[in-house]
């Protein structure tokens, strides 16, 4: 099999041979590509006679699909897939895997992160002291007793839950399908929304939950209420969550994600929020991570090639 990594996947590309080694005496052939682009003719080339693909967040649209006429799977080193074009998928019978798992404690360790960042005004006193200046007028606040609302109780949100009950948080949850998680309380959308201190974000992308949290969602919230996003952008509103920052309706907030995958351009008007903490989404990005995600990647390679397929979203 021709085998194409099309993107790179955080690693040298020592560790790369190393990982693929068993493939490749198994006589598959292996391309690296070290260079990110999102040019699509770069990637259809890159990509036109492969028989696997590994991509992680690039997007896989309708055209490229089809520009690769030999693609018969598809082993995506991300979690979510809202980025691959399924139904084309579908329709040419090329199977999609992903590497569910592998960011679990990377992103629930950052939410938690996020959530302390915001309380105790991190960010900010950093700037104050390299400019001169003292506590004076910055208080912060402890996690310790504050009603931290998940929406989503996948690995993520199941594990930042364990990670906020850790800190003597008061735990209530929303998920579709109601679960029963030792010290999770499930309370439905409008409750979460009106009682939590903290509201973190653990949610897919789809078409049920895109604006998910709007207008409509931040009037509920309470005034010193904290919203973390480490899930996907298009979840959150992004003109609600500005006029909610801007207008006093919640106390602030915390982002990884974006409508667009950073560099964000320069006239945002996130830019312009106040009480805002923006990172450049680095919750999946650990060394850990990383590792673990790249052998997920080839163990779905390797099960797939065995009949066997894991991970297989279609």
């Amino acid at each position: 099999m021709n085998i194409v990594f099309v993107e790179p996947l955080g690693m040298c590309e020592c560790q790369l041979h190393k990982k693929v080694a068993g493939l490749k005496q198994k006589g598959h052939t292996i391309t690296f590509y070290q260079d990110r682009h999102e040019d699509e003719d770069i990637l259809i080339e890159r990509a036109k006679d492969a028989e696997i693909v590994i991509v992680s967040n690039l997007p896989i649209r309708k055209r490229f699909l089809e520009s690769c006429p030999k693609l018969r799977m598809l082993s995506v080193a991300f979690t979510g897939v809202d980025h691959i074009d399924l139904q084309t998928c579908r329709e040419r019978d090329i199977t999609v895997c992903n590497a569910a798992g592998y960011s679990t404690e990377a992103v629930a360790e950052l939410s938690i992160g996020m959530m302390i960042a915001v309380y105790r005004k991190i960010v900010g006193g950093d700037s104050i002291i390299r400019i001169g200046g003292d506590r004076q007028g910055v208080l912060g606040g402890e996690l310790r007793g504050k009603t931290v609302g998940i929406i989503g109780l996948g690995a993520i949100g199941q594990r930042t839950a364990e990670l906020a009950h850790a800190f003597g948080c008061r735990i209530i949850a929303y998920n579709r399908s109601p679960r029963s998680l030792p010290h999770v309380t499930s309370v439905d959308k409008t409750t979460l929304l009106q009682q939590s201190d903290i509201i973190s974000l653990h949610l897919p992308l789809t078409a049920e939950t895109k604006d998910f949290i709007g207008t409509a969602e931040f009037a509920l919230m309470q005034p010193h209420t904290v919203l973390i996003n480490t899930a996907r952008g298009p979840i959150v509103n992004q003109e609600a969550l500005y006029t909610a920052l801007k207008k006093g309706q919640i106390a602030g907030a915390a982002v990884d994600v974006y409508d667009r995958e950073p560099p964000l351009p320069l006239n945002s008007e996130l830019f312009n929020a106040p009480n805002l903490l923006m990172l450049p989404h680095l919750g999946y990005a650990t060394k850990e991570a990383f590792e673990t995600r790249l052998d997920i990647v080839i163990q779905n390679v390797e099960k797939w090639l065995a009949g066997t397929p894991q991970n297989k979203v279609i």
